[in-house]
């Protein structure tokens, strides 16, 4: 895409979660401020442990949030789409970057430099006030991946991060479509195992009725089943 359509209006930053209690004008300062990129589908937008401070708005698409070990293993956080945003780690603490994000998907990408986004936090206090429930949320989800990751069974981690996808998935009835389907390389690396168990585990849930594929697509056919399942084993 040439640059002068990237520059297009409907590039937009209306349905970025972090600016939804800005008035118009507001969000119009912010929208001048921004550069707008597209990334392909593996693109890198930011490599883990650089010095780039820059906040970046998903517009359009899905990014995923990796780390790569030195043996080349993908430890994988959490994808993240349209109306998100990442990289505001760096830009608050000044610290190198957390962890790598690449395109999940072709992605329409906003960015603003770490210094205007301070200022942004200063100036709007609903943009911060935005960005710390965020920041929490954050904290509130990875405590709860250490929790699974010490406490529940392979199986368990994979049937809690199929829920985690499908509370966040189109719903259905009791259950919920994700559209595409995260492939088995991914989840094994968002619960810490490997491809074959999770081949495993997503044939014995087929099996049972409670998953389906179709298309490109996985079916969640009863979240409260799935949910019970984990109740079961957490007693939660």
């Amino acid at each position: 895409m040439t640059r002068s359509k990237i520059a297009e209006p409907q590039n937009t930053l209306a349905g970025i979660a972090i600016f939804s209690a800005l008035p118009p004008n507001a969000l119009e300062t912010v929208h001048r401020r921004c550069s707008w990129r597209r990334y392909e589908q593996g693109e890198p937008i930011v490599d883990y442990l650089d010095a780039s401070d820059d906040v970046f708005f998903v517009t359009a698409g899905e990014v995923c949030v990796t780390i790569y070990s030195l043996a080349g293993k993908v430890v994988s956080f959490r994808n993240l789409g349209a109306g998100e945003t990442l990289g505001e780690y760096a830009a608050i603490d000044g610290e190198p970057r957390s962890a790598s994000v690449e395109a999940r998907t072709s992605c329409l990408i906003a960015s603003m430099p770490a210094k205007e986004f301070r200022k942004l936090l200063k100036t709007e206090p609903v943009v911060a006030q935005a960005v710390i429930r965020a920041l929490v949320r954050n904290v509130r989800t990875l405590t709860k991946r250490v929790y699974e990751f010490s406490t529940l069974a392979v199986n368990n981690r994979i049937q809690a991060e199929l829920l985690r996808l499908a509370s966040l998935a189109t719903r259905e009835g009791k259950g919920a479509r994700l559209d595409p389907a995260p492939t088995h390389a991914e989840i094994a690396s968002h619960v810490s195992t490997h491809r074959e168990a999770v081949t495993r585990e997503l044939n014995r849930l087929s099996r049972i009725g409670l998953i389906e594929r179709q298309h490109g697509t996985l079916i969640v056919r009863d979240l409260g089943r799935l949910a019970a399942m984990l109740q079961e084993m957490t007693g939660e």
